[in-house]
């Protein structure tokens, strides 16, 4: 019995169809790399406050905010109504005094801005183009330190006006200011660095709040502790080198070194200019050594 082998004119047809279901191309500009990542930094930005994102979002950042700047307007008051001849706290000493406040706000947002995009796996949607690993981390970095920036400077501001409606000196007082604008645009770079490091490790956002807390509070409480003990023996020359070891006393050295800001140190022993450019050399390290660890994590996550 032999086997017929179908012709081609007895094969099945051919059912293929196309369906045009709208989708067109687009043919306007490409906006690139760098609108995206102004994009990025914007919207990072705009959350670290809140904005942009549900009520409940918004109450601890503006709470935070609010405390940040309420003792600024007391102390103005008190100046404006005493006729005070000068401010009774140094622009150089607010972030100091308010360390903790500024902890705590670090805490809530940096996990905010990095944690919930490896929770939910979107970072390797950012990595498509045109954005590249660079941008994402310039971005980040930069809203996370602008974001501090205005938690601490705004409070500045108010003083600085406020030292101008007490009809106190302008020249002095400007100086001063700058001096406080200085300050705290470092802590916010070393700050903000620290803070998205430490929240960049874990997607687990309580986890990232816990380690914030940890990097900024632990180590401030163990500088301090050792500081006072250096105090008590009289071991002073102790306590300049101890405070390379907390990110606040970084930054209270380098201002006391190079802005005349009075020490928050155990007996105002704050470090000469020597020790000084060791603090800036550390500080400027931390922040070149949180970018490029932040760099080299999102290397390799999400692939």
């Amino acid at each position: 019995m032999s086997t017929q082998i179908p012709q081609p004119s007895q094969a099945a047809p051919d059912t293929t169809r196309i369906h045009n279901i709208g989708y067109r191309s687009y043919d306007g500009p490409r906006l690139g790399r760098a609108y995206a990542r102004r994009s990025l930094f914007s919207q990072s930005l705009r959350g670290a406050y809140g904005l942009g994102r549900s009520a409940k979002s918004k109450v601890l950042p503006m709470l935070l905010f609010g405390v940040m700047c309420v003792p600024a307007l007391i102390i103005v008051a008190v100046a404006v109504v005493t006729k005070q001849t000068k401010l009774s706290i140094e622009y150089t000493q607010y972030a100091i005094f308010l360390q903790v406040v500024i902890g705590i706000y670090l805490a809530s947002q940096a996990p905010q801005s990095v944690s919930r995009d490896l929770r939910f796996r979107t970072v390797p949607l950012y990595f498509s183009r045109p954005i590249e690993r660079a941008d994402y981390v310039l971005a980040k970095f930069g809203a996370m330190a602008s974001a501090l920036f205005l938690l601490t400077s705004v409070p500045l501001l108010i003083l600085w006006i406020g030292s101008l409606l007490a009809k106190m000196d302008f020249g002095t007082q400007t100086q001063m200011f700058g001096q406080g604008l200085l300050s705290v645009a470092l802590l916010s770079l070393l700050f903000g660095g620290i803070g998205l490091v430490m929240a960049a490790l874990t997607p687990r956002r309580g986890f990232g709040v816990a380690a914030v807390i940890g990097a900024l509070t632990i180590s401030y409480g163990a500088v301090s502790t050792l500081q006072g003990i250096a105090y008590g023996t009289d071991n002073l020359g102790a306590i300049s080198w101890l405070g390379l070891f907390s990110p606040i006393t970084l930054i209270d050295g380098v201002q006391t070194a190079f802005l005349g800001a009075p020490s928050s140190f155990p007996g105002g022993e704050g470090p000469g200019a020597g020790t000084g450019a060791v603090y800036l050399l550390v500080v400027l390290a931390l922040v070149a050594g949180s970018y490029g660890i932040l760099m080299r994590r999102y290397r390799k996550v999400g692939l």
